[in-house]
This record gives C-alpha cells, structure tokens and sequence, in this order.
C-alpha cells in the first residue's frame, strides 16, 4: 500500500476557501479523499495560535482526525502588521518525509512552494499531490505538482 505524508497550510486553505466559496474547508473530507490512495503515515496541520477558544477547538478537530497539529505564536508588529508563516517549517517537514514515503500531499495554494514540489519529484522520486482553490493557486505550483486537485464542492464545510 502507498506510504502518504499530508501536509496542510492552515492559514492557506481558511483565506483561499473563505475568499472563493465564503465557508470552510473540510479536513474530514480531506482525509477521507486522500485515505482511498494508500495509507496516511504522516500528517501535519501548520497554524497560528492566537490562543482563542475556538480556535483551539478546531486544532482539537484536526488532531481527533489524525493531524500533528504545530503552532506558532501570532505575532503583531508595532506598524500594525502580522507575522506567522509556516513556509519554512513546511518545506523542511516534507523534505524530510519524502526519504520515507510513495506520495507527499500538499493543502496549500501558495506558489513559494513550486521548487519543493519539483525537489520531492525529481530529487526523491515521489509524487507530490497540491490541493488548492482553483484561481487562487499559483499557477506555478500546480506545474510543479505531479498531480493538483481542485477544492471544490466535496471537501467545503457549508453551514
């Protein structure tokens, strides 16, 4: 059975989906989609944690669902600007996955990821999945995947 590493950029997927389809993206239908390819051997969720409650229950959600959940801290800038981006986390957590599985998942729309994508291919021989909002995913990317998925109706969370 393929080996399957998962890796989902919180932040990414909540501004993209917000903005195309005005919901939420739904992470059990995410895992349940990526489940019928082979088995999930890792799985991590990037976030920002402001320390509300709410918030806090839906990191529960993704760590009930199979997620290692890892957070940093939200960071407001005297000009009025925030910090808290997971890129580099992100690309050092899936470099060193791909020497241990068939496929690397990426849940994210963000474009400063397309030389990773292309190293996980090309430089380990593993395919590499990007799920993302269509139209507001790089194109580049989508290019450097083996394989993208759009989001779209069966992986939203409609109220």
């Amino acid at each position: 059975m393929k080996k399957i590493a998962v890796f989902a950029d919180v932040q990414n997927l909540y501004y993209t989906v917000r903005q195309a389809y005005g919901c939420h993206f739904n992470y059990s239908a995410f895992w349940a989609q990526i489940s019928q390819h082979g088995q999930i051997v890792e799985a991590y969720a990037y976030a920002i944690d402001r320390g509300d409650q709410k918030q806090q229950q839906f990191q529960q959600i993704l760590r009930n669902l199979g997620f290692t959940v890892k957070l940093k801290p939200y960071i407001q800038r005297s000009d009025g600007s925030a910090k808290g981006d997971w890129d580099v986390g992100i690309t050092i957590d899936v470099l060193d996955a791909a020497q241990r599985v068939d496929e690397v998942v990426l849940a994210s729309g963000d474009g400063d990821f397309d030389l990773l994508l292309e190293r996980v291919r090309h430089g380990f021989g593993v395919e590499a999945v990007a799920y993302g909002v269509p139209g507001l995913t790089a194109q580049s990317l989508v290019r450097a995947a083996s394989r993208y998925v759009a989001i779209d109706d069966h992986l939203l969370l409609r109220s």
